[in-house]
């Protein structure tokens, strides 16, 4: 199925050179375009978008306050954060207002084609060069300080534990159901009951659980 993507971002060159990379890939139906976060909520709340690739750096309302919006209008949309940005702050701040990516501007562009399909099929993922920032937070958190525990803890079986490990791999339903030779059902089955057991509400943070508690 055909996803639908909003470009956030006010360099109307860098907005030009991510339309363009977008407009040829397959899994793309309709770009749409906002230069600041005011035009890109007014755009996200009369038309059906799935995912969209938000600078942080705009003009009045910033890209992490109008990620936290999106968020609350729609939970189901991924967000994706594009940014020359990699403050410690930022990052987390980005996560906790529900981003489901986090990539550099560096990035190379059939590399962020690859990431927004593999978000958009439900994975998370972070550019390189900060995921020590999340794991270094996730490690220092009063959660945190608990024990170490292993799956069985959490009553998941073997494959639940499986999946849970591509998970935090970061990879999406679909490479996770051909690595194991299972449907994307069974996949998605799977990890509706790894979230319930983990008690928490979404794969991101299934992932970070895992690796602060080396569950898997």
């Amino acid at each position: 199925m055909k996803k639908n993507i909003l470009i956030v971002e006010d360099h109307e060159l860098t907005r030009f050179g991510l339309k363009t990379t977008f407009e040829d890939v397959d899994f793309v139906d309709v770009i749409y375009e906002a230069s600041s976060a005011e035009d890109a909520l007014e755009i996200f709340k009369n038309n059906s978008i799935d995912i969209v690739i938000m600078d942080l750096g705009l003009p009045n309302m910033n890209g992490i306050d109008a990620t936290q919006a999106i968020h609350e209008l729609n939970k189901d949309t991924k967000i994706i954060i594009l940014t020359s940005h990699n403050d410690e702050k930022e990052v987390l701040n980005s996560l906790k207002a529900g981003a489901n990516a986090y990539c550099s501007k560096e990035i190379n562009l059939q590399r962020l084609v690859q990431v927004v399909q593999s978000v958009a099929d439900g994975a998370a993922w972070f550019d390189p060069s900060i995921a020590h920032i999340v794991l270094q937070a996730t490690a220092n958190s009063e959660i945190g300080k608990e024990p170490n525990l292993n799956y069985k803890d959490y009553d998941l079986t073997a494959r639940e534990a499986q999946i849970l490990k591509l998970m935090t791999e970061g990879h999406s339903n679909m490479e996770i159901a051909q690595n194991l030779v299972i449907s994307v059902n069974t996949t998605k089955a799977h990890v509706a009951s790894i979230l319930q057991k983990l008690e928490v509400d979404d794969r991101l943070q299934a992932a970070l659980k895992a690796l602060k508690y080396k569950i898997v």
